[in-house]
């Protein structure tokens, strides 16, 4: 069932027993006497992501022959946390499409989306303590707390022009990259790695997290919309400064900056086409697949010393997908 979910086969299928389990827990842990709960709820896991972070917890407790069942729980809670802040995020950029349907919020209405991020952070919470954990509890309290912060820093960003490239990246190491650390850091720790091993997984995930936010960047004005189930240049329409502008900010013509910054600052639409052209036909987008490349290099070598066998070769293949896939 859970194949579908990360488009490269052997990772799917190496884990697939592991995905399946954790699909069981997400149903059976989403339940709620309150049916908005359980309609939200249903709706969200329905449209189904690429489930890239749950995945890496299992890969990573796999490496390092986890025998355990709280990988999948752990699983389960860090894409409750993910859920979470997709909630949150597209009440707060007022988003209508996610994974080429209707966001919860536009459906469903903003205090219902809210509520229900509320619901699934808080359900994180007690599935965590479960663990009997304090490790873990550390981690992921920090987690969902500095993923909070990067929710404010790039509200802060929002309609800015003068955002640096330096401040950016932060944002998505609070934002994306802090999650998918969390997932690899869980991974190694349950399944007793050594604490070199915790730490190499911790930056693997850091690493992979930002590589896939670059990328997405990219497909934001690259994409094909029925493939990345948004609309192209939806970053842009936001006054989202992401790293391509931030680039053309800095490299493009003078017409050029001032149309994008026209365009942050007062969210002016007329000149839409322009910049998605600048962009394009600029070095913005070939920069940040670079930047991208490079954390996924960084990723590599994270786990260079990860015992050998299909796990490991996952984790690796994963490095690629993040950089070569179009949705």
């Amino acid at each position: 069932m859970a194949s579908h979910h990360i488009q490269k086969n052997t990772i799917a299928e190496t884990i697939a027993g592991d995905m399946q389990a954790v699909d069981a827990v997400i149903r059976r842990q989403l339940h709620s006497d309150v049916a908005l709960v359980n309609q939200i709820a249903e709706y969200i896991i329905s449209a189904g992501g690429k489930r890239i972070r749950p995945a890496l917890v299992l890969l990573v407790a796999n490496c390092f022959q986890y025998r355990g069942e709280h990988h999948h729980l752990l699983a389960a809670v860090v894409e409750f946390i993910h859920t979470a802040t997709l909630l949150h995020d597209d009440v707060v950029d007022e988003s209508s499409m996610r994974r080429g349907r209707q966001t919860a919020n536009a459906l469903f209405g903003n205090a219902a989306s809210v509520l229900v991020g509320d619901f699934l952070y808080s359900r994180a919470f007690q599935m965590m303590v479960s663990v009997d954990s304090m490790r873990v509890m550390q981690i992921l309290a920090n987690a969902t707390n500095i993923i909070a912060e990067g929710e404010v820093l790039q509200l802060l960003n929002m309609h800015d022009p003068d955002v640096t490239e330096e401040r950016y990246l932060e944002v998505i190491r609070c934002k994306t990259a802090k999650l998918f650390e969390a997932a690899g850091e869980l991974g190694a720790l349950i399944a007793g790695a050594s604490e070199e091993h915790i730490a190499a997984a911790a930056e693997y995930g850091r690493s992979i997290g930002s590589a896939f936010q670059l990328i997405d960047d990219v497909l934001d004005y690259s994409g094909n919309a029925s493939q990345i189930g948004k609309n192209v240049g939806d970053d842009l329409r936001e006054g989202k400064p992401t790293l391509p502008l931030i680039w053309l900010m800095q490299h493009g013509s003078a017409s050029e900056r001032a149309l994008v910054r026209n365009c942050i600052e007062q969210g002016d639409e007329s000149h839409f086409d322009d910049i998605l052209h600048a962009i394009t036909h600029s070095g913005a987008l070939e920069y940040t697949r670079q930047q991208a490349l490079a954390a996924a290099e960084k990723a590599r070598d994270a786990i260079s010393g990860f015992p050998p066998g299909v796990f490991k070769e996952s984790l690796l293949q994963l490095c690629s997908f993040a950089v070569d896939r179009n949705h």
